[in-house]
């Protein structure tokens, strides 16, 4: 397990919450709950892009939420918010999901254009 984190608090950055957060090199997964609990995973392969925000309640108290944008179908957008070292876990993120789908040779993204350099290839659609 690289990072193992949990959601905080808006106020003052306390882990009072009952979700917590566990990246590793080839998943995130996610518990929830207290009575109910829900865990949900994402394989890093799927995970094409990220984003972090940092309000400014979140700056003075040291958080950031990252959101990974991907192909999972429980969850397209996963979001772990208010966490601490947001940059280090999304940089992570982002370097992972493209060392898996080099690993499973996976297509990561499509691109579909008019022109291809040099090659004038034309596309109808």
């Amino acid at each position: 397990m690289k990072f193992k984190e949990r959601k905080r608090w808006l106020f003052f950055g306390l882990p009072f919450t009952f979700t917590t957060y566990s990246v590793s090199e080839e998943y995130i997964t996610v518990n929830s709950g207290i009575l109910h609990r829900r865990e949900n995973d994402c394989y890093m392969y799927k995970i094409l892009d990220t984003r972090l925000c940092v309000s400014l309640i979140e700056r003075i108290f040291g958080l950031g939420t990252v959101h990974c944008f991907g192909g999972d179908v429980t969850d397209p957008t996963l979001t772990l918010k208010h966490i601490r070292h947001s940059k280090e876990i999304k940089d992570f993120i982002l370097e992972a999901s493209e060392d898996q789908r080099v690993k499973k040779k996976t297509l990561s993204t499509l691109n579909l254009s008019r022109e291809q350099e040099g090659e004038g290839i034309d596309y109808d659609f």
